[in-house]
């Protein structure tokens, strides 16, 4: 399992300096300052959360026992990177107004993941 979370952590990390760069270099100009900023947001979220997937995978390879909740934060953080960058990006591109609602809930499965985390931290038996 530790081996797909890493693969998903580095394929997320490409895809966000990638699109970081895509966004300073080939938006910029192109695209409202508005949706612009709506794009870095999305790159900055995804980065952050990247790191904190990160981390977190490091520290399950460390565990001998790890709490579930670990690991619905985890999930809760992958869908949240999709739904809440991949939406920005969307409609910083162009895509369909619908996605606009998407971006919120994005947003609230990256808050269950840092909330799981906690949860996670208060089962640790350490």
């Amino acid at each position: 399992m530790i081996k797909i979370w890493l693969l998903i952590v580095g394929i997320s990390g490409l895809l966000t300096v990638g699109l970081g760069a895509f966004g300073a270099h080939g938006l910029k100009g192109k695209i409202s300052e508005s949706l612009l900023s709506a794009f870095q947001t999305g790159t900055h979220y995804q980065m952050f959360h990247t790191l904190a997937l990160l981390v977190l995978v490091v520290l399950l390879n460390q565990l001998s026992v790890v709490p579930k909740a670990f690991i619905f934060s985890a999930n809760f953080w992958v869908a949240g990177i999709v739904l809440f960058s991949g939406s920005l990006y969307c409609l910083a591109l162009g895509g369909p107004s619908w996605f606009g609602p998407i971006t919120p809930i994005g947003g609230l499965l990256l808050m269950a993941g840092w909330v799981s985390l906690a949860i996670g931290a208060l089962q640790l038996r350490l």
